[in-house]
């Protein structure tokens, strides 16, 4: 089992560009990272550092959202809003550039939150088009578009809250390179059986998330049993990285004692 850390959820208490070191000295190789910038065209000299900052870490970049908006304002993505589906374009290139310069092969294209004054038919097939904008050029550079489920928790307006869902919209873009990005919190923060999931589609999950439930929290917080979950995941093949997407408790670099120092098996 591989696992990343994601560097927008934990060590956020250090500048963005100290982070990929502190995930090293955790004993971290590879980080994953929301859209780090403030807007979809960030300046070659922003992309420029974060580069310089994980190479020189000697940390791999694994997963990579495109732009998701203004998340701190509540936005979740762009890709079914009329009014934000010109930001991600804008974003599509610049984002799928710096990921192919570092070897990321996925990225992962927020949905959206649900504007009730707008056609939900007209957000769809807004999303399906931008989906396979996105794919398109990411396949150039051998990049798999994810599509994520997220739950009505925490995103009350979010369009997509279950693995169905996903692969619904997957299926409607048709993309060879368009997989689920399964977060195992968000599916059973929705009721979700995430076990009977991962046994009957592990194997063609494009990436995954983990947070303990209810509080996102670590591993071992809540009611998942992960030793059992992750031992599933590993059975069915899966190759890529699960990455910590979870809240800590406290300063970052205490919050893996449940994995062991070379950070690859549970405790």
């Amino acid at each position: 089992m591989r696992f990343a850390v994601n560097l927008s959820i934990l060590f956020t208490e250090l500048p963005l560009l100290e982070r990929p070191a502190a995930a090293a000295r955790a004993g971290f190789d590879a980080v994953e990272m929301w859209w780090p910038f403030d807007g979809p065209q960030p300046a070659d000299r922003e992309l420029d550092a974060l580069r310089r900052a994980i190479e020189d870490a000697g940390v791999r970049l694994v997963g990579l959202n495109f732009d998701g908006g203004d998340m701190a304002a509540g936005d979740r993505g762009l890709i079914c809003s009329p009014t934000g589906s010109a930001r991600f374009r804008a974003n599509i290139d610049v984002a799928v550039g710096f990921a192919s310069t570092l070897g990321c092969r996925v990225m992962n294209a927020l949905y959206g939150n649900l504007d009730p004054d707008v056609p939900a038919a007209v957000q769809r097939r807004l999303a399906v088009e931008n989906l396979g904008r996105a794919a398109e050029a990411a396949a150039r550079a051998g990049i798999t578009v994810l599509v994520e489920a997220t739950n009505t928790y925490d995103n009350p307006r979010y369009g997509i809250t279950s693995s169905a869902a996903a692969y619904e919209l997957i299926g409607e873009v048709g993309a060879a390179n368009v997989a689920f990005l399964a977060d195992l919190y968000h599916l059973a923060r929705m009721g979700e059986d995430v076990a009977a999931l991962i046994d009957r589609d592990g194997a063609r999950f494009g990436h995954v998330q983990i947070a303990d439930v209810p509080g996102r929290g670590r591993p071992g917080t809540g009611v998942l049993p992960y030793p059992d979950l992750l031992a599933r995941l590993e059975a069915t093949g899966y190759s890529g990285h699960v990455s910590l997407e979870y809240r800590p408790s406290g300063p970052s670099a205490g919050e893996f004692g449940w994995l062991t120092p070379d950070r690859t098996r549970w405790r």
